[in-house]
């Protein structure tokens, strides 16, 4: 064949090339075709035009590089042909499983009929070292092309997606920018506000807090791609983000779930909030779920799925005011005695449990009741009547959004030692 080079002795086998079964290549690359689509489950479900054209072309390359090995003579430009095919399969969504197993269906094929009338041993031997290092050489190629164009449109899908996501968060048109993002615009979203807090790991010093918090983000975006696959809009962050969810597709029911496993994912408790909204209302939606995710994430509420009406206690008295000024101020004679105020807020949180208090301060609960008792004489506001334990309550939610609460202090050490590395 014009432009070969020889590369290594021809094998024989009673006087004739061992590659001369294989020499009809066009005929046997047909028969072959015919086997993918009865052997291989999912090749009987391609169009014609892909059996007819590339998988028939991969075919008859695979053969003729095949007789190049065996007859020791290099074939350039095949392997770059099989290359191309494979990255065109990749985008086409085609299973790499699949062409793996035509791969493997056509090797058995040509092995059977090249070693069909071998009488030596030696020379058997050599054919099928020669065949395997085809097989190694075909696989390898269609295994590295196949993952660069997949890498290739994965990267293009998650650009399309910012793009989108952004252009629906700015409220701007979308109409002509999904067409071109090629993703359907949902008539209504769920729009999802998530507050991710730190993982544990990223509060200790010996390790690099920028590396845990990716982590983190990578195990919540896989999960996201898992249960969602392909429906969802996100911007995401290390610290939480937004997501935009089809209603048509995904129940409230699903959005409990959902958070579930983001918080298994990213072994944190996630927090979110969300509404519903047409495209055009996602800004302000956006806006609003986003102010009353930052609420819960202050006052450290349990992690799951909140919907506005559940917060609207806790935003209203975060909104400014002199009632929110006089409240802020029912616990500041606590602020010398940390004992006394950190008491107060495990008291709370535990629904007014005293055994649960006592065990969580590692106190007896005769303590626990000596401190609400002193609580009580600083602050005039007795936690045994129901006035004055709306009053605590509500001054501790409201020291909590202006950032004085525990919650808040191990976010911003986390935040300040990211800035530093």
């Amino acid at each position: 064949m014009a432009g070969t080079r020889s590369i290594a002795p021809f094998l024989t086998a009673t006087g004739r090339p061992v590659s001369t079964p294989l020499k009809d290549v066009r005929t046997i690359s047909r028969q072959m075709v015919g086997h993918f689509i009865a052997n291989v489950a999912p090749c009987a479900t391609l169009p014609g035009e892909v059996l007819d054209g590339d998988v028939t072309m991969v075919t008859r390359m695979c053969l003729e590089l095949t007789m190049g090995v065996l007859d020791g003579r290099d074939l350039p430009g095949r392997l770059e042909r099989i290359q191309a095919a494979a990255a065109g399969w990749a985008r086409e969504g085609i299973p790499i499983d699949t062409i793996h197993n035509a791969l493997y269906e056509g090797f058995k094929l040509s092995f059977d009929l090249v070693t069909a009338n071998l009488n030596s041993q030696d020379t058997a031997v050599g054919v099928a070292r020669r065949l395997t290092e085809v097989l190694n050489t075909i696989t390898s190629a269609v295994s590295v092309a196949y993952v660069r164009e997949l890498r290739s449109v994965v990267s293009e899908h998650h650009t399309a997606v910012h793009t989108l996501t952004s252009a629906l968060l700015g409220g701007q048109s979308t109409s002509t920018m999904a067409r071109e993002c090629g993703i359907e615009v949902a008539d209504r979203y769920h729009v999802i506000a998530l507050a991710l807090p730190p993982h544990p790991e990223e509060l200790d010093p010996s390790l690099d807090a920028n590396v845990v918090a990716r982590r983190k983000l990578r195990r919540v975006q896989a999960e996201l791609a898992n249960r969602c696959v392909g429906k969802v809009l996100s911007l995401l962050s290390v610290d939480g983000g937004t997501l935009l969810l089809p209603t048509a597709e995904f129940g409230e029911r699903d959005l409990d779930d959902l958070i579930v496993g983001l918080s298994r994912a990213a072994q944190v408790p996630v927090r979110a909030v969300t509404m519903s909204a047409v495209p055009t209302d996602i800004p302000r939606a956006a806006e609003q779920v986003h102010e009353l995710v930052e609420i819960v994430h202050r006052l450290g509420g349990e992690s799951k799925v909140y919907r506005p009406h559940e917060l609207a206690f806790e935003y209203q008295l975060t909104r400014q005011g002199p009632a929110r000024d006089y409240l802020s101020s029912v616990v500041d004679s606590l602020e010398a005695h940390p004992e006394l105020l950190h008491t107060l807020e495990v008291y709370i949180a535990s629904n007014l449990r005293r055994t649960q208090t006592a065990r969580e301060l590692f106190v007896h609960t005769n303590t626990v009741d000596y401190r609400l008792k002193r609580i009580g004489q600083l602050t005039g506001f007795d936690l045994n009547d129901v006035t004055g334990l709306c009053y605590l309550r509500a001054a501790l939610l409201i020291r909590a959004h202006r950032g004085l609460g525990k919650g808040e202090n191990l976010r911003s050490d986390r935040e300040t030692r990211s800035r530093a590395g």
